[in-house]
């Protein structure tokens, strides 16, 4: 086969080489096999024209979009062919990615600078609105940013979604980029279009380096008026390393979630702690309460959340720590504290609870005593207690539901143990009455409770739920320290 290698002169019949006639035929199948098996684009025509200068003179347009896809090998040759034959510089791919954008992610210096001197635009988008200069950011190409720098790129640009070149350098751990466009006076105050700030960013990502170098230049005004706190995003990724030197930084541990960021989240949470005790993350809840986290400015309060996912240890920190023993969960209404509910298969979660101040006496208040109860209530099913409102349920219901009634006589046993003289009502007497085993603690209710334990019960009453944790500072002998703690 034959094919003219020339528009000018008159046609010279030689015999074709595969190539030149995949390429002049735009041959696209047999084009990609020849590039596989022969590794290259170098080998010219016997006018000495490469395959991608016949691409162009025949107007095979899929196959010069192949050809070009292979000059990302980067051969400043076939760049420099490409310009001198008049390619456009600025001319994009159907998404916009442009010759720059191409050198830029690759971190290219020399074509890069090739291409400026062709003309290249530097402040050219794609679709997306990405400009080489954001590009380099995202990519972490120094060299290329600097040179973009130079030839005067907008380093304050923003793209479709509000993301400054700061922005994207902090979100993916380019520290030497952020580093370089600080020094050029980047502002690290620009917000994207969800108000979220370059430190928001590298804290999410857990980059330590550059939260470091982002904390003295943001703006805490700005913080505030992005809804959400840095803290939050460290607690909410596990990233104890960022999440401490925000504290140390100074950093309000209880700064609360927008309503708009709160709403986000079923349970409407508020808090950095919160996440922390949702991630079961016993380190940075710890440090969050230490500096001051209040366990209690949550709707629904983290020690609930740690009661329900069985984590004793972050119950025990948090009631430590002055958590309220005794909320109440909403719209899910009960006579007593909610994390007995929460915990009545867990004895030694309760007795834990239950040590700290944990109201046992609530317990035992039923509004029908020892009359005939009406039909029991259905538990509330939002594990939450937020979705939906419940009627008030009462222990004696709760107690008796078919889930948990197998655990009634160790629970009502337990929470005798924190309480003075009660009387059961009609419905806790017939449900002990249905099992042999639990006669027992029917039994504890019919006599008085020993003075020992009524003294105890009034010590603990006085001293008050903020300060049963300190009842080991009394001066008082150890074996009675630990009767009163109810560590016997």
């Amino acid at each position: 086969m034959y094919c003219t290698v020339s528009i000018t002169d008159a046609p010279q019949s030689v015999i074709a080489d595969p190539l030149t006639t995949a390429v002049t035929s735009g041959s696209v199948d047999t084009l990609l096999e020849l590039m596989k098996a022969r590794g290259g684009l170098r080998e010219q025509s016997i006018l000495g024209r490469l395959p991608v200068h016949l691409a162009a003179i025949h107007g095979q347009e899929e196959c010069l979009r192949i050809l070009l896809t292979a000059c990302e090998l980067e051969d400043l040759d076939v760049v420099e062919l490409l310009l001198n034959y008049g390619a456009g510089v600025n001319r994009g791919c159907s998404r916009g990615w442009t010759a720059l954008h191409e050198a830029v992610c690759r971190n290219n210096v020399e074509i890069c600078a090739m291409l400026l001197r062709a003309g290249a635009n530097l402040n050219q988008r794609n679709i997306y609105g990405i400009t080489p200069f954001f590009l380099a950011a995202q990519t972490g190409s120094g060299e290329a940013l600097t040179l973009l720098l130079n030839h005067g790129a907008d380093m304050n640009f923003q793209v479709s979604d509000g993301a400054t070149a700061l922005f994207e350098a902090s979100k993916n751990g380019h520290g030497s980029v952020v580093k370089l466009l600080l020094a050029h006076k980047a502002d690290a105050n620009k917000p994207t279009k969800t108000k979220l700030l370059p430190l928001h960013a590298a804290a999410q990502h857990g980059h330590f380096e550059i939260v470091n170098m982002l904390i003295p230049v943001t703006s805490e005004d700005r913080i505030r008026q992005s809804g959400i706190s840095p803290l939050h995003l460290a607690a909410q990724h596990d990233e104890d390393e960022i999440l401490e030197v925000l504290i140390q930084a100074g950093y309000d541990v209880n700064s609360p979630l927008s309503l708009d960021h709160s709403q986000k989240y079923p349970d409407c949470r508020t808090t950095a702690l919160y996440f922390s005790v949702t991630n079961g993350n016993l380190d940075a809840a710890e440090m969050l309460l230490e500096a001051g986290a209040d366990p209690n400015q949550d709707t629904f309060q983290p020690l609930l959340v740690a009661v329900r996912q069985g984590n004793i240890q972050m119950v025990r920190l948090l009631a430590e720590q002055g958590a309220d023993v005794n909320t109440r969960m909403p719209n899910c209404h009960l006579t007593f504290p909610a994390v007995v509910m929460l915990c009545l298969r867990f004895p030694p979660m309760l007795k834990l609870l239950l040590d700290h101040g944990c109201d046992a006496l609530a317990c035992f208040q039923c509004q029908c005593g020892s009359n005939s109860h009406p039909p029991a209530k259905g538990l509330c099913k939002d594990d939450l207690g937020l979705q939906r409102e419940e009627p008030c349920l009462q222990f004696c219901e709760v107690i008796s539901a078919p889930r948990v009634c197998s655990w009634a006589g160790n629970t009502i046993n337990l929470l005798l143990d924190y309480v003075g003289q009660v009387k059961l009502c009609a419905r806790l007497t017939q449900h002990l009455d249905g099992h042999q085993d639990w006669a027992g603690v029917k039994d504890r209710t019919k006599n008085p409770p020993s003075l020992k334990q009524l003294c105890r019960l009034q010590i603990r009453q006085e001293a008050g739920l903020q300060r049963l944790g300190l009842l080991h500072t009394l001066p008082l002998p150890r074996r009675l320290i630990r009767y009163l703690s109810y560590d016997e």
